[in-house]
Protein backbone atom coordinates (compact mmCIF):
# COMPACT_ATOMS: atom_id res chain seq x y z
CA UNK A 1 0.00 0.00 0.00
CA UNK A 2 1.14 2.91 -0.67
CA UNK A 3 1.71 6.35 1.32
CA UNK A 4 -0.93 8.27 -0.60
CA UNK A 5 -3.01 6.04 -0.65
CA UNK A 6 -2.86 5.52 3.40
CA UNK A 7 -2.98 8.87 3.99
CA UNK A 8 -6.33 9.30 2.03
CA UNK A 9 -7.71 6.07 3.99
CA UNK A 10 -6.66 8.02 6.97
CA UNK A 11 -8.16 11.21 6.31
CA UNK A 12 -11.55 9.72 5.75
CA UNK A 13 -11.40 7.60 8.65
CA UNK A 14 -10.56 11.32 10.45
CA UNK A 15 -13.57 12.84 8.48
CA UNK A 16 -16.20 9.77 9.36
CA UNK A 17 -15.10 10.21 12.63
CA UNK A 18 -15.16 13.70 13.11
CA UNK A 19 -19.27 13.48 11.09
CA UNK A 20 -20.75 12.24 14.56
CA UNK A 21 -19.92 15.31 16.54
CA UNK A 22 -20.52 17.29 13.96
CA UNK A 23 -24.41 16.06 13.34
CA UNK A 24 -24.44 16.51 17.28
CA UNK A 25 -23.52 19.95 17.20
CA UNK A 26 -25.97 21.05 14.41
CA UNK A 27 -28.79 19.06 15.86
CA UNK A 28 -28.63 20.81 19.38
CA UNK A 29 -27.72 24.53 17.52
CA UNK A 30 -31.24 23.62 15.40
CA UNK A 31 -32.95 22.50 19.03
CA UNK A 32 -31.79 25.79 20.14
CA UNK A 33 -32.68 27.95 17.05
CA UNK A 34 -36.17 26.50 17.65
CA UNK A 35 -36.13 27.16 21.45
CA UNK A 36 -35.16 30.98 20.16
CA UNK A 37 -38.06 30.80 17.84
CA UNK A 38 -40.96 28.87 19.36
CA UNK A 39 -40.28 28.24 23.09
CA UNK A 40 -44.49 27.41 23.69
CA UNK A 41 -43.42 24.01 21.10
CA UNK A 42 -40.65 22.66 23.96
CA UNK A 43 -42.48 23.75 27.03
CA UNK A 44 -46.10 24.50 28.60
CA UNK A 45 -46.12 27.62 31.24
CA UNK A 46 -44.31 30.95 31.06
CA UNK A 47 -40.92 31.84 32.51
CA UNK A 48 -42.33 34.26 34.87
CA UNK A 49 -44.81 31.98 36.35
CA UNK A 50 -43.50 31.74 40.23
CA UNK A 51 -44.51 29.36 43.01
CA UNK A 52 -42.97 29.90 46.76
CA UNK A 53 -43.78 26.66 47.78
CA UNK A 54 -42.27 24.77 45.54
CA UNK A 55 -38.80 27.16 45.68
CA UNK A 56 -35.23 25.49 45.13
CA UNK A 57 -37.25 21.61 43.82
CA UNK A 58 -34.76 19.73 43.11
CA UNK A 59 -34.86 17.73 39.24
CA UNK A 60 -38.00 15.68 39.14
CA UNK A 61 -41.09 14.76 36.90
CA UNK A 62 -42.78 18.00 37.44
CA UNK A 63 -39.74 20.19 36.89
CA UNK A 64 -37.00 18.04 34.60
CA UNK A 65 -34.28 20.66 35.54
CA UNK A 66 -35.65 21.66 38.69
CA UNK A 67 -36.90 25.33 40.23
CA UNK A 68 -35.19 28.03 41.78
CA UNK A 69 -35.52 30.68 44.55
CA UNK A 70 -38.64 31.95 43.46
CA UNK A 71 -40.26 28.48 42.22
CA UNK A 72 -40.09 28.84 38.72
CA UNK A 73 -39.02 26.31 36.46
CA UNK A 74 -35.40 26.35 35.50
CA UNK A 75 -35.87 23.86 32.42
CA UNK A 76 -38.84 26.79 31.17
CA UNK A 77 -36.34 29.50 31.96
CA UNK A 78 -33.79 28.22 30.13
CA UNK A 79 -35.89 27.19 26.87
CA UNK A 80 -37.06 31.40 26.98
CA UNK A 81 -33.63 32.55 27.56
CA UNK A 82 -32.53 31.31 24.56
CA UNK A 83 -33.93 34.21 22.25
CA UNK A 84 -31.99 36.89 24.40
CA UNK A 85 -29.15 34.98 24.60
CA UNK A 86 -28.81 34.46 20.79
CA UNK A 87 -29.88 37.50 19.72
CA UNK A 88 -27.10 39.24 21.48
CA UNK A 89 -24.61 37.16 19.80
CA UNK A 90 -25.70 36.59 16.65
CA UNK A 91 -26.91 40.37 17.10
CA UNK A 92 -23.03 41.40 17.71
CA UNK A 93 -21.59 39.56 14.92
CA UNK A 94 -23.99 40.51 12.35
CA UNK A 95 -23.17 43.91 13.59
CA UNK A 96 -18.95 43.47 13.81
CA UNK A 97 -19.43 41.85 10.11
CA UNK A 98 -20.99 44.38 8.89
CA UNK A 99 -18.98 46.98 9.96
CA UNK A 100 -15.75 45.27 9.53
CA UNK A 101 -16.21 44.77 6.20
CA UNK A 102 -17.03 48.48 5.15
CA UNK A 103 -13.72 49.41 7.17
CA UNK A 104 -11.73 46.42 5.30
CA UNK A 105 -13.19 47.70 1.76
CA UNK A 106 -12.04 51.09 2.60
CA UNK A 107 -8.63 50.07 4.07
CA UNK A 108 -8.32 48.03 1.12
CA UNK A 109 -9.60 50.57 -1.52
CA UNK A 110 -8.98 54.13 -0.17
CA UNK A 111 -5.63 54.46 -0.57
CA UNK A 112 -2.03 54.53 2.04
CA UNK A 113 -3.33 56.97 3.75
CA UNK A 114 -6.77 55.57 4.77
CA UNK A 115 -5.09 51.94 5.30
CA UNK A 116 -3.18 53.54 7.77
CA UNK A 117 -5.79 55.17 9.87
CA UNK A 118 -8.39 52.33 9.70
CA UNK A 119 -5.48 49.58 10.82
CA UNK A 120 -4.20 51.95 13.30
CA UNK A 121 -7.84 52.45 15.05
CA UNK A 122 -8.22 48.68 14.73
CA UNK A 123 -4.78 48.09 16.60
CA UNK A 124 -5.78 50.26 18.93
CA UNK A 125 -9.10 48.59 19.65
CA UNK A 126 -7.44 45.26 19.64
CA UNK A 127 -4.64 47.00 22.63
CA UNK A 128 -7.12 47.00 25.01
CA UNK A 129 -8.86 44.34 27.61
CA UNK A 130 -11.77 43.20 25.54
CA UNK A 131 -13.94 43.09 28.71
CA UNK A 132 -12.74 46.17 30.11
CA UNK A 133 -13.45 47.87 26.69
CA UNK A 134 -17.30 46.65 27.04
CA UNK A 135 -17.31 47.43 30.25
CA UNK A 136 -16.49 51.03 28.83
CA UNK A 137 -19.38 51.12 27.08
CA UNK A 138 -22.16 49.98 29.11
CA UNK A 139 -20.86 52.54 31.56
CA UNK A 140 -21.40 55.04 28.84
CA UNK A 141 -24.78 53.44 27.55
CA UNK A 142 -25.97 51.82 30.31
CA UNK A 143 -27.09 47.75 30.68
CA UNK A 144 -29.32 45.80 28.48
CA UNK A 145 -29.69 44.25 25.29
CA UNK A 146 -28.63 46.63 22.54
CA UNK A 147 -26.17 48.39 24.48
CA UNK A 148 -24.41 44.51 24.86
CA UNK A 149 -24.51 44.35 21.10
CA UNK A 150 -23.00 47.26 20.54
CA UNK A 151 -20.48 46.57 23.08
CA UNK A 152 -19.64 43.41 21.76
CA UNK A 153 -19.42 44.12 18.32
CA UNK A 154 -17.02 47.41 18.79
CA UNK A 155 -14.17 44.57 19.56
CA UNK A 156 -14.84 42.28 17.48
CA UNK A 157 -14.96 44.22 14.39
CA UNK A 158 -11.35 44.60 13.69
CA UNK A 159 -10.67 40.89 12.89
CA UNK A 160 -13.69 41.31 10.08
CA UNK A 161 -11.96 44.51 9.00
CA UNK A 162 -8.48 42.73 8.50
CA UNK A 163 -9.76 40.13 6.65
CA UNK A 164 -12.11 42.05 4.84
CA UNK A 165 -9.05 44.10 3.80
CA UNK A 166 -6.60 41.42 2.91
CA UNK A 167 -9.09 39.67 0.41
CA UNK A 168 -9.98 43.30 -1.33
CA UNK A 169 -5.52 43.77 -1.85
CA UNK A 170 -5.61 40.22 -2.83
CA UNK A 171 -8.34 40.80 -5.49
CA UNK A 172 -7.88 44.29 -6.48
CA UNK A 173 -4.40 42.98 -7.75
CA UNK A 174 -5.40 39.86 -10.01
CA UNK A 175 -5.59 40.31 -13.42
CA UNK A 176 -9.23 39.65 -14.14
CA UNK A 177 -9.97 42.78 -11.89
CA UNK A 178 -7.43 45.08 -13.99
CA UNK A 179 -9.17 43.68 -16.71
CA UNK A 180 -12.96 44.93 -15.30
CA UNK A 181 -11.57 47.88 -14.42
CA UNK A 182 -9.32 48.64 -17.93
CA UNK A 183 -13.19 48.42 -19.54
CA UNK A 184 -14.58 50.77 -17.39
CA UNK A 185 -16.26 49.30 -14.61
CA UNK A 186 -17.10 51.27 -11.42
CA UNK A 187 -15.90 50.87 -8.53
CA UNK A 188 -18.93 49.56 -6.95
CA UNK A 189 -19.21 46.86 -9.51
CA UNK A 190 -16.01 46.04 -8.66
CA UNK A 191 -17.11 45.73 -5.05
CA UNK A 192 -19.96 43.41 -5.31
CA UNK A 193 -19.19 40.82 -8.63
CA UNK A 194 -15.23 40.62 -7.45
CA UNK A 195 -14.53 41.27 -4.51
CA UNK A 196 -17.64 40.44 -1.84
CA UNK A 197 -17.95 37.36 -3.10
CA UNK A 198 -14.15 35.98 -2.88
CA UNK A 199 -14.27 37.55 0.75
CA UNK A 200 -17.86 35.82 1.64
CA UNK A 201 -16.41 32.24 2.38
CA UNK A 202 -13.68 33.34 4.85
CA UNK A 203 -16.22 35.77 6.45
CA UNK A 204 -19.11 33.30 6.91
CA UNK A 205 -16.37 30.78 8.15
CA UNK A 206 -14.85 33.56 10.69
CA UNK A 207 -18.12 34.83 11.91
CA UNK A 208 -19.50 31.21 12.62
CA UNK A 209 -16.48 30.61 15.22
CA UNK A 210 -17.11 33.91 16.60
CA UNK A 211 -20.14 33.69 17.21
CA UNK A 212 -19.37 31.78 19.87
CA UNK A 213 -17.03 34.46 21.56
CA UNK A 214 -19.88 36.60 21.64
CA UNK A 215 -22.29 34.11 23.48
CA UNK A 216 -19.47 33.85 26.43
CA UNK A 217 -18.98 37.89 26.15
CA UNK A 218 -22.83 38.67 26.42
CA UNK A 219 -23.26 35.57 28.93
CA UNK A 220 -20.14 37.47 31.36
CA UNK A 221 -21.50 40.76 30.66
CA UNK A 222 -25.52 39.57 31.89
CA UNK A 223 -23.87 37.24 34.91
CA UNK A 224 -22.03 41.29 35.79
CA UNK A 225 -25.08 42.60 35.54
CA UNK A 226 -25.33 44.22 32.48
CA UNK A 227 -28.00 42.55 30.38
CA UNK A 228 -31.46 42.35 29.81
CA UNK A 229 -32.72 43.35 33.46
CA UNK A 230 -34.32 40.53 35.75
CA UNK A 231 -37.04 38.72 35.91
CA UNK A 232 -36.18 38.37 31.88
CA UNK A 233 -34.98 35.11 31.37
CA UNK A 234 -31.37 34.87 30.14
CA UNK A 235 -28.67 32.08 30.71
CA UNK A 236 -25.60 34.76 32.32
CA UNK A 237 -28.35 36.32 34.46
CA UNK A 238 -29.69 32.77 35.44
CA UNK A 239 -26.05 31.58 36.05
CA UNK A 240 -25.48 34.59 38.52
CA UNK A 241 -28.35 34.44 39.93
CA UNK A 242 -28.16 30.77 40.96
CA UNK A 243 -24.43 31.05 42.44
CA UNK A 244 -25.88 32.02 45.76
CA UNK A 245 -27.95 28.65 45.84
CA UNK A 246 -24.98 26.41 44.79
CA UNK A 247 -24.28 24.76 48.25
CA UNK A 248 -28.06 23.84 48.23
CA UNK A 249 -29.39 23.96 44.89
CA UNK A 250 -26.72 23.30 42.18
CA UNK A 251 -29.05 22.80 39.17
CA UNK A 252 -30.28 26.54 39.46
CA UNK A 253 -26.47 27.38 38.30
CA UNK A 254 -25.52 24.57 36.71
CA UNK A 255 -28.05 24.07 33.65
CA UNK A 256 -27.73 27.69 32.44
CA UNK A 257 -23.88 27.24 32.39
CA UNK A 258 -24.40 23.87 30.69
CA UNK A 259 -26.84 25.87 28.31
CA UNK A 260 -24.07 28.25 27.42
CA UNK A 261 -21.47 25.80 27.40
CA UNK A 262 -23.30 23.38 25.05
CA UNK A 263 -24.11 26.28 23.07
CA UNK A 264 -20.68 27.51 22.51
CA UNK A 265 -18.78 24.29 21.81
CA UNK A 266 -21.77 23.63 18.82
CA UNK A 267 -21.00 26.57 17.37
CA UNK A 268 -17.06 26.26 17.84
CA UNK A 269 -18.01 23.22 16.04
CA UNK A 270 -19.68 23.79 13.13
CA UNK A 271 -17.47 26.76 12.72
CA UNK A 272 -14.67 24.62 12.34
CA UNK A 273 -16.12 21.83 10.26
CA UNK A 274 -16.75 25.15 7.96
CA UNK A 275 -13.27 26.39 7.85
CA UNK A 276 -11.50 22.79 7.38
CA UNK A 277 -14.22 22.92 4.28
CA UNK A 278 -13.00 26.09 2.72
CA UNK A 279 -9.21 25.02 3.18
CA UNK A 280 -10.67 21.79 1.09
CA UNK A 281 -9.17 19.59 4.41
CA UNK A 282 -12.10 16.93 5.48
CA UNK A 283 -10.14 15.74 8.51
Amino acid sequence: MTMPTMARRSTGRGGRGSRPGLWAAASFLALIGLAALAPGLLVNGSPGDTDILTALQGPGADHPLGTDANGRDVLTRIVYGARPSLLTGLGATALAVFAGTVLGLLAGLGGRVLDQIVMRLADMTLSLPTMLLALLVLAVTGPGTVPTIYAIALYTTPGYARLVRVQTMVVRRSEYVEAAESLGQTRLRLIIRHILPNAFAPLLVLAAIEVGIALIAASALSFLGFGPRPPAPEWGAMLAAGRDYFSVAWWVAVFPGLAITLTVLSTTTVGRALQRRSEGRTG
